[in-house]
């Protein structure tokens, strides 16, 4: 299955746009949730720069990005966006060539590099160390929308199972 990733650099026009925009950002989870085609949204301040701020998201297709840019809520918040909210977004939009997991173990040493589907992302990082059973640490979804995950649902064959919204396109 391609996966689509759209990554944008934001700036805001003020500290207090940027405290506006988490308020309405903080309700993007639910919106993206019930969204067939979307699977994963970070967002992270810039570490050398704390005005510069960073979204990553991944889709199951360019039609799944776009059917978020359709959205209602997205429509409203971005028009909201553009009256003044923020000074500069740069947005780059890319398709998926693959995947690799590379974890050590912390308590056994096991070294493990393997491919994996990326629409399968959240149960494979919740897999346990295969030697000694350690958890490794899993970041959950948060109420600020700033992390927001979920896998594909597959039919017992392997195929993406289809959602209904999907089935009336």
């Amino acid at each position: 299955m391609p996966i689509y990733l759209s990554m944008q650099r934001v700036r805001f026009s003020s500290p207090d746009a940027y405290e506006k925009f988490k308020v309405l950002f903080a309700d993007t989870r639910r919106h993206l949730m019930q969204l067939p085609g979307f699977l994963h949204l970070t967002w992270w301040e810039h570490p050398d720069d704390p005005t510069w701020y960073n979204e990553c998201s991944f889709w199951t297709s360019r039609g799944a990005l776009y059917d978020w840019h359709k959205d209602t809520y997205h429509k409203y918040c971005k028009t909201w966006a553009a009256n003044g909210a923020i000074m500069e977004d740069i947005i780059t939009n890319f398709e998926l060539v693959g995947t690799r997991l590379l974890r050590v173990c912390p308590v056994c040493n096991h070294t493990q590099d393997k491919k994996y589907d990326l629409a399968q992302e959240q149960a494979v990082l919740r897999e346990q160390c295969p030697q000694c059973g350690f958890h490794f640490p899993v970041l959950e979804e948060t109420p600020s929308s700033f992390a927001v995950f979920k896998d594909v649902v597959m039919d017992n064959d392997g195929t993406k199972k289809l959602e209904p919204e999907e089935t009336k396109k």
